[in-house]
């Protein structure tokens, strides 16, 4: 059983192609940057928005079908849709909020107090929404929608309003949950940390189109895409273009470089800061850079390096370091650094 997604919508200056499946107690990252067609998506899966072709379906049924002329009410979809701002009513208390997800023909009184218990709610049963803090008001909607026992479960970046503490402490709270809920779930975000701490598959989508869906792992490891390597938190990417000598030239570093595997498709070429490995002498895809600026963190030293070539028309490598590491160097004005073959992302454009 799963939730299948496969919608297309041309909103004018903006269109959208979705193309995704969520199993059953999956926690897929919809994942992309502000104005990527993320929250867009989830609305036209809950039924708030309409794509102009394509289809739903929700363990075997049907949500949506344009060819079919179906187009289930949202009231009648079963979805669970978590808000940004959680969407509490400010006159009711948090008992009373969720009362009011619990179906007609439901003993509301045991619903509510049932959820009150799993949620830890307790406590702040008889409170309003600007008494309690933001994990309580998270799960007083998470509570309120599971009153409505979804079959899926939408979340649109839940945590963006929290503060860093209160989002560490709401994330293992929202963790636990997760665990016990069987539906599929999609989970709206443009954090690849969020994303590698809560989900188990990511799918990118970029300009209103969705990529290929991956494991978190295979994400964070091998991106296949530009848009893909720069939101799983590559900093260095360059243009690239195919030697006759089977190498790539990376052209806004001024580097030929030798790659591991086949590059015929390579658009862009990247290597993560921590990749970069320090060198003694020029070699195969070895090079002196210019230290430009070193930047200290708590444990470790990002370098800002100017490749080969003039500064002016060159995009900088950034290289991070252990601290002691880069004492040992004695603060060089001039480095050799090795960009090693099996640690380049050859990228496609999206």
């Amino acid at each position: 059983m799963s939730l299948l997604v496969d919608i297309r919508k041309n909103f004018g200056d903006f269109s959208l192609e979705a193309f995704f499946e969520v199993k059953n107690r999956e926690f897929i990252g919809l994942l992309g940057a502000s104005g990527s067609g993320k929250s867009v998506t989830l609305k036209c899966i809950s039924g708030v928005e309409t794509p102009d072709e394509g289809k739903i379906i929700l363990n075997g049924e049907t949500l949506f079908d344009s060819s079919r002329k179906i187009n289930v009410p949202p009231r009648k979809r079963k979805i669970g849709y978590l808000l940004q701002n959680y969407g509490l009513f400010p006159n009711m208390t948090v008992a009373q909020n969720i009362a009011c997800g619990v179906q007609k023909g439901k003993e509301k009184g045991a619903v509510t107090t049932g959820l009150l218990q799993a949620l830890d709610l307790e406590i702040c049963k008889n409170l309003y929404p600007y008494q309690i803090s933001g994990g309580q008001q998270q799960r007083t909607a998470l509570a309120r929608i599971l009153a409505a026992e979804p079959r899926v479960l939408l979340l649109d970046e839940p945590f963006s309003a929290l503060d860093s503490y209160l989002k560490w402490k709401v994330e293992l709270e929202f963790t636990n949950f997760l665990k016990e809920f069987r539906g599929p779930a999609v989970f709206v975000t443009h954090s690849r940390d969020e994303v590698r701490r809560l989900c188990g598959k990511v799918c990118v989508i970029n300009r209103g189109k969705t990529q290929t869906v991956q494991t978190v792992t295979a994400f964070l490891d091998s991106p296949k895409t530009l848009s893909a390597c720069a939101l799983s938190g590559c900093k260095n990417i360059s243009r690239a273009e195919r030697l006759e000598n089977g190498m790539l030239k990376a052209l806004d570093w001024g580097m030929e470089l030798r790659t591991s595997q086949p590059s015929n498709r390579c658009t862009h070429i990247g290597i993560r800061a921590r990749s970069i490995l320090v060198a003694k002498e020029p070699g195969i895809n070895c090079f002196e850079c210019k230290v430009e600026r070193v930047i200290e963190e708590m444990f470790s030293v990002m370098v800002m390096l100017c490749p080969p070539g003039k500064e002016e028309s060159r995009s900088r490598l950034s290289l991070i370091l252990p601290k002691e590491t880069w004492l040992a160097l004695e603060e060089p004005n001039w480095i050799f650094v090795e960009l090693p073959a099996e640690s380049l992302l050859l990228l496609t454009e999206d």
